[in-house]
């Protein structure tokens, strides 16, 4: 990935897919709550809006985003692009589990082709509750991927009623080296703000729906007191 955008850099411009795989890493940095790129009419950065907590200083930040950029993409952002706006914690409220619950943990899975769709079913389990989740989409892979995430988010819901405030912004599985990982991305929406939060799993036994459930589960856990078991 370094090479190639290395190269489109060298050639003047940086194209959505690149621009979507900064994006996702830069909002992996602790303090970064969401990240966006924009750039002019060849693809070169010129403006990058950081959405972060109170945790460190704008100047941090921005130099956290530089870092990562360089290291993880070859990527030299020049600071003067780079605009940090913090919201304060009490902007985001954690989504509270009711205290005395145990943690919620993955029952049945499973997801099947009927016609032209695709059908989504998640199970859950939080000590003696238990819940399902439905979801269905096209037979397209990035569809099957989004519903059993929204199946899992929909079953979540009826064990904890405050992650009615959650949605699947995008799910997908990805070749790290020689693993494959499942990747969510969730909006969390308290108005008038929205968090953006990541959560990933590797895929064991080539058993991807499972793995994109658990990453549901991990990424809840950022805004879970009572954390889902995503193991």
């Amino acid at each position: 990935m370094c090479s190639q955008l290395t190269l489109w850099l060298s050639f003047g411009g940086v194209d959505d897919t690149e621009l979507g795989d900064i994006e996702k890493e830069l909002c992996r940095l602790p303090a970064v709550n969401a990240a966006r790129i924009v750039t002019d009419e060849i693809g070169r950065p010129k403006e990058l809006h950081i959405l972060a907590s109170s945790e460190k200083s704008p100047k941090q930040i921005a130099r956290d985003v530089q870092s990562v950029a360089m290291a993880s993409f070859g990527m030299e952002i020049d600071h003067r692009i780079i605009s940090v706006v913090q919201l304060d914690h009490a902007h985001m409220e954690p989504i509270v589990a009711p205290v005395g619950h145990s943690r919620v943990s993955i029952g049945a899975i499973s997801s099947e082709q009927r016609g032209m769709r695709n059908h989504a079913k998640v199970s859950l389990r939080r000590g003696d509750e238990e819940s399902a989740g439905l979801a269905e989409g096209s037979i397209a892979e990035s569809s099957r991927n989004r519903a059993v995430a929204q199946a899992t988010l929909d079953a979540l819901r009826h064990l904890v009623p405050t992650a009615e405030s959650a949605d699947v912004e995008t799910a997908s599985c990805v070749h790290l080296g020689s693993r494959e990982v499942a990747v969510v991305t969730l909006v969390f929406v308290v108005p008038p703000h929205e968090e953006v939060v990541s959560g990933s799993a590797i895929v064991r036994g080539g058993n991807e729906p499972e793995a994109l459930a658990r990453a549901v589960l991990d990424a809840t856990n950022r805004r879970l007191q009572a954390p889902a078991e995503a193991h």
